[in-house]
């Protein structure tokens, strides 16, 4: 056989095996770390999952989830964020504040998506919207800036409410910040504030209504705080029992038996946080990445709950409605 045959076939093997061997390497999974306040699924987890699935995304195959959560218990953000941290996750992902900070102090290299409820330019989070600089990018819900919505809401169902009481966490940085939200659109609508602290790692919600009570106050607004959130039932049981109309933060706790929500639409926004993921680990550097502002919002209410408190909702605010859950 000819040299040049036999070296041609010699390179030609030599080509083969190395593009089976090529062929035969594990695919890299990527790691993506998620903390939250509560055990997952949640409505929001799903909906992130929804994403990264219509993205062409196969858990177990292309991606790997490390679910933490830190079950009402805010001072064990620290040791989760470091503990995924450890893991050497391709990105970090949570709608919680206090965890993108101590995910911003503990690397300046993993990624970060935030899908948070406050303005992260004013938290330090993130430079500016349009170019965040760092490793810190995401979404904001304006859950903040929707407070005087849901007051005038409160108002337009309730024309004799005077006084709202405000559950927020007093523990947590920005909890007066939270209720501090509420003063000029009450101020406006000629509401009164009552101040209702609630206080970790066990809150005592009984005690909250009792001072409820004691203010005299026509309604409720919860605040969703990681402190708050594992309760949507208590909460809203006790506000039923106290015959109080309760506002929500966020749509899927008026199923729990609040009266009514007005958010963000949450799987929406939790679905393009899986768009953030994807164009990280396609190697987009979150710097980037600007910073989304939810262009959808719903308004949920509860008839039940409604009947229970023997309200009657005006038509004209129930064709506004997104969901009735009757």
């Amino acid at each position: 056989m000819n040299h040049k045959v036999i070296l041609f076939l010699l390179a030609a093997s030599v080509l083969i095996c190395l593009h089976l061997a090529k062929a035969q390497q594990p695919k890299k999974v990527s790691r993506i770390g998620y903390l939250s306040a509560t055990p997952n699924p949640g409505p929001q987890v799903e909906a992130f999952r929804r994403g990264l699935g219509e993205l062409g995304y196969i858990e177990g195959k292309d991606i790997q989830i490390e679910y933490r959560h830190i079950e009402g218990k805010v001072d064990r953000i620290p040791t989760l964020v470091a503990e995924l941290m450890k893991l050497n996750v391709d990105v970090f992902v949570s709608p919680m504040p206090p965890a993108i900070r101590a995910a911003k102090q503990a690397t300046k290299t993993i990624p970060i998506i935030m899908v948070i409820p406050t303005d992260p330019v004013a938290n330090g989070l993130v430079d500016s919207l349009a170019h965040p600089g760092g490793n810190v990018t995401g979404l904001t819900r304006l859950t903040r800036e929707l407070s005087g919505k849901r007051l005038e809401l409160l108002k337009e169902i309730i024309p004799r409410i005077s006084r709202v009481g405000v559950l927020w966490d007093a523990a947590n940085d920005p909890g007066l910040a939270t209720f501090k939200e509420h003063e000029a659109p009450a101020r406006a609508l000629q509401i009164q504030l009552q101040s209702l602290e609630v206080r970790g790692p066990n809150p005592d919600l009984e005690g909250v209504f009792l001072d409820a009570a004691k203010g005299r106050v026509n309604a409720l607004i919860a605040t969703m705080t990681p402190l708050l959130v594992p309760y949507p039932k208590r909460i809203s049981d006790l506000a039923i029992k106290n015959r109080l109309p309760l506002m929500f933060e966020r749509s899927e706790f008026v199923e729990a038996g609040g009266l009514m929500s007005y958010s963000a639409n949450d799987a929406e926004i939790f679905r393009r946080a899986a768009w953030y993921v994807d164009k990280i680990l396609k190697g987009t550097k979150p710097a980037d990445l600007p910073v989304e502002q939810p262009t959808k919002f719903e308004f949920v209410i509860n008839l039940k709950t409604a009947k229970a408190l023997n309200l009657t909702i005006p038509q004209s605010v129930l064709f506004r409605t997104d969901k009735v859950i009757k």
